[in-house]
């Protein structure tokens, strides 16, 4: 029976590639359903280029493989630098990249069985008026706990599409939401798997970094992490793509800070005013205020070594 046929079979079950997510899940508890356990397709590619030098990666491709291609990081470098970031060696080398994509919650109450949240059926966020230390710092829905994948905000920054056993070309706004939904961690049906995803065609100069703050030096999920995509010719920023991860129920692309450095001198006064410009809008928690200094951080940090 192929991966389609299986869950058209059991529309509620659960999909299984590596398992480094589930694995967790279902040892505590939280999940308990019926399996699939997906089979890649016999001498299917990680990565293929097409004419134009863009690249469509399979949902099956690890996220070690992501990080090791050299030619992926020579096109995509913001791409892979996240990859290399995220997790362990020992996690990169099993998880695959549609799995980091479809990956549940990791707010402490979500993983506790035993507590009812939005995402388990519940009525209520339990984080809201709990222990939010780790939660968004822009308050865009009910739930109050970030989005988990580290890819999915490198992938936005490349403004990459996702192709799923039912639908083409879905943004990843389209397939994570917009925040406003507290009920779910993506919009996928029941049964939708993820397929491949494909890349534009790689900006010619770029420079591109990813860094992540953590509370500890290893195998920590990110506080804040961001992903920054630049063109800079005669000093000038003439392409800027910023995008975060850890301070939303989504990855947010910070289009504010986009605007001020597009068409503007790379310097510092630039760089603090797109500094400036990336917390507009936030709504912090009690517990969360933090998280916006650190974003600020790691974003002059990345802009001042980018533009150097």
């Amino acid at each position: 029976m192929t991966n389609s046929a299986a869950a058209a079979a059991a529309p509620s079950a659960e999909f299984r590639a590596a398992g480094t997510d589930l694995s967790e899940r279902r040892r505590s508890g939280v999940s308990r359903g019926p399996l699939i356990d997906l089979v890649r397709p016999t001498d299917a590619p990680d990565i293929v280029w097409n004419e134009n030098g863009a690249a469509r990666i399979s949902a099956f491709a690890t996220i070690a493989t992501l990080a090791a291609d050299a030619k992926l990081a020579a096109a995509y470098p913001g791409l892979t630098a996240a990859a290399a970031g995220l997790a362990t060696p020992q996690i990169r080398h099993v998880a695959t990249l549609g799995g980091n994509l479809a990956q549940r919650s990791r707010c402490w109450y979500f993983r506790d069985p035993h507590i009812p949240c939005l995402k388990k059926g519940g009525e209520v966020c339990p984080a809201r008026d709990g222990n939010h230390l780790y939660g968004v710092a822009f308050d865009l829905g009910p739930c109050v706990a970030p989005h988990p994948s580290t890819m999915a905000a490198a992938l936005m920054a490349y403004d990459a599409t996702v192709t799923t056993d039912q639908r083409q070309h879905l943004g990843i706004t389209a397939l994570l939401g917009d925040g406003s939904n507290g009920y779910a961690d993506n919009l996928l049906a029941p049964g939708e798997m993820i397929q491949s995803l494909d890349l534009g065609v790689p900006a010619a100069g770029e420079r591109a970094l990813y860094r992540r703050a953590i509370s500890r030096s290893y195998a920590e999920w990110p506080l804040v992490e961001i992903v920054v995509r630049a063109v800079i010719t005669e000093g000038t920023f003439k392409v800027a793509r910023v995008t975060a991860g850890g301070i939303a129920p989504v990855p947010l692309r910070l289009n504010g800070t986009e605007s001020v450095l597009e068409g503007a001198t790379a310097n510092a006064a630039t760089i603090e005013k797109a500094v400036a410009q990336s917390v507009a809008g936030a709504k912090p928690l009690v517990m969360t205020g933090y998280k916006l200094d650190l974003l600020r951080g790691l974003l002059r940090d990345l802009l001042e070594r980018i533009a150097a």
